[in-house]
């Protein structure tokens, strides 16, 4: 187990497409990328990265415009996250590694996988969608009721201009067909919370779309079923990743 001086010396930022991105790499092994969600930064991982490191190189970052990587110019979209992406695993010298994307982060790892194929060793996608529609309307009528009030307050305030720049992410995107799906063929998870915010037939569309992808459905799991659950989370995510050897 790495101290946490040793966890900041692997601690750094990339320069990319005009913004410095944060990432940090923790363990030794085969490599496997960490991709957090909406709004959030690579610390909602704080379950997975203790156990995971024990066999694998650990690497997290934060999405462009999340935590303490910085935005850049020009729209925020997928494609431009899946780019970043492939940056960090440039900047470590890495051909390739597993991905496991949550929620956007899962979102991300679909348009990495479709973009940037020959970076992807295994697919794990918890709680993603391909467009708002696989969103339940309970959850995405606020999300559409909070991104027109930041807008609105974003006249004239920096902080909810911000705000709306990142919910407009779940306003707005993603577009991906499920005919699209047919084109990843490295061994793919999908797994989710029995009470994800994402629809669970939209969850199934996905795996069924993905050749050969495997379904898993943690009983009782909200979305963040991997902070609520992580025992379960982190041995459903060993057990796929040792099969792909």
């Amino acid at each position: 187990m790495l101290n946490d001086r040793e966890r900041e010396m692997l601690m750094a930022i990339v320069c990319y497409d005009g913004a410095d991105l944060y990432y940090a790499s923790y363990g030794q092994g085969e490599p496997l990328l960490l991709l957090h969600g909406n709004g959030e930064d690579s610390s909602y991982f704080g379950g997975q990265i203790p156990e995971l490191e024990k066999q694998y190189q650990v690497i997290v970052m934060d999405t462009r415009g999340h935590g303490r990587s910085g935005r850049g110019e020009g729209p925020l979209d997928f494609t431009r996250f899946a780019r970043d992406a492939a940056a960090v695993l440039e900047a470590l010298g890495l051909p390739c590694a597993h991905i496991l994307g949550f929620s956007d982060g899962g979102n991300i790892a679909i348009r990495l996988a479709l973009d940037f194929p020959e970076r992807v060793r295994s697919l794990i996608l918890n709680g993603a969608n391909l467009d708002p529609s696989g969103i339940k309307w309970t959850v995405q009528t606020p999300i559409l009721l909070g991104y027109g009030l930041c807008r609105m307050i974003g006249l004239r305030d920096a902080g909810a201009r911000k705000k709306a720049d990142i919910l407009g992410l779940m306003v707005h995107h993603p577009h991906v067909r499920p005919s699209e799906l047919s084109a990843i063929h490295v061994p793919t998870l999908v797994i989710a919370g029995e009470h994800d915010m994402v629809r669970q037939s939209h969850t199934e569309l996905i795996a069924a779309s993905i050749p050969h992808a495997r379904l898993r459905i943690i009983p009782g799991g909200s979305h963040a079923v991997a902070a609520q659950k992580p025992a379960v989370f982190n041995r459903e995510v060993l057990h796929f990743l040792q099969g792909t050897v």
